[in-house]
Order: C-alpha cells, then sequence, then structure tokens
C-alpha cells in the first residue's frame, strides 16, 4: 500500500515511508508500554528530558530498521518470494555474506542494477548498482524482478537456468549458489 500527503509548500504529493510510520508507532507502543507499566509509574513518560526522549526513540528506529538475517528471511517468506533459498544463496554471494560495500552503503541485497523498464524501488545508481533508502527496498526490488521476469518458470532448474544466464556475469555463479545452500543448509530456513 502507497501512502501518500499534499506538501503545500511545493504543491504536489509526497509518497510517506510506511516502514517509518509503522516504526514509530511501535516505537510509541513500546515507550508507553516500557514507561507505564514496567516502571509502574504513568507519569515517567512526562518525566523525561528531551535528550532522553531523542535517544530512545533514535536506538529503538535504529534496531527496526538494522538489518539481520533472520528479519530479512522473515520478509523474504511475508513476501512468498520463489526459491527463497535460492535468493538467500545470492544474497550472501552477492554482498560477501553482508559484508561487501554496495550491501553497507546502497543497502543492496542481490546486487541488483537499477531497473528501466519494470517497477522498481531503487532510488538511483551508486557503484553502478541500484541503492535503496533501506535494505527492506532492495528485498521489495527482488520481488518485483522475480514478478517481471521469472513468473513462467515452475521448476527450481528452470530458476538457476535462468540466473545462470541473465543475471550474473560469472560463469560460476550456478554452482556457487548450489554450493552455498548445500554447505549452509540454507532450505532448513524456509520449511
Amino acid at each position: 500500500m502507497k501512502l501518500y500527503f499534499y506538501n503545500d509548500k511545493d504543491l504536489h504529493y509526497q509518497k510517506i515511508n510506511t516502514i517509518k510510520v509503522i516504526s514509530l508507532g511501535l516505537i510509541f507502543l513500546v515507550l508507553t508500554y516500557m514507561f507505564g507499566v514496567i516502571k509502574g509509574r504513568k507519569d515517567r513518560l512526562e518525566n523525561l528530558t528531551p535528550s532522553e526522549v531523542e535517544f530512545i526513540v533514535l536506538n529503538m528506529a535504529d534496531t527496526t530498521r538494522q538489518f539481520t538475517q533472520t528479519k530479512m528471511i522473515n520478509l523474504m517468506k511475508d513476501l512468498n518470494i520463489r526459491y527463497p533459498h535460492i535468493a538467500l544463496a545470492q544474497s550472501l554471494i552477492e554482498t560477501g555474506h553482508f559484508n561487501s560495500k554496495i550491501f553497507k552503503e546502497n543497502n543492496n541485497l542481490f546486487g541488483m542494477k537499477q531497473a528501466r523498464t519494470r517497477v522498481n524501488t531503487a532510488k538511483g545508481t551508486q557503484y553502478k548498482h541500484a541503492y535503496y533508502d533501506t535494505w527492506q527496498e532492495s528485498v521489495y526490488d527482488y520481488a518485483f524482478y522475480q514478478c517481471r521476469y521469472l513468473g513462467n518458470l515452475y521448476t527450481e532448474e528452470e530458476y538457476m537456468a535462468y540466473l545462470g544466464r541473465s543475471y550474473a556475469e560469472d560463469p560460476n555463479y550456478v554452482s556457487k549458489i548450489k554450493n552455498i545452500i548445500k554447505n549452509e543448509n540454507l532450505k532448513s530456513y524456509f520449511e
């Protein structure tokens, strides 16, 4: 779902980042619970200094946006990514187990280039790869990629063959994917 608000200053509609809205709502609920119930003092929230509130909110927001492999796997499940163990293997290869510059600076989990002819969530190109505001947007973009190009593939073998032909420049890409799936038992995360 996309949400927009009308910007009176610039006289146009701007997209609202729904992840931020949900995160802020969760932060508010957690703060209310944390300082109302756990501390046993309803007035605790009102007695916080502005710097204490800012510290808590920034740290909470950071943890909701912070990447973990488990969060990525859960998002892939929620989005019903086809052959998610293959996509997970791709992310491990493309990011060097989540250590590459493209991942850390571009939030790009799959080594995606910015799409020109399909729906995508990329904000632009940096280091010859798409960049995203959040790692979640990278997963959404991969889901759009699957919908556009992989919808008519019905087996894992067809999917691998497509990746070998069209996704990566490395001639050993498919064998690397298969090795990571086997060696790291990636299918078990989706059973």
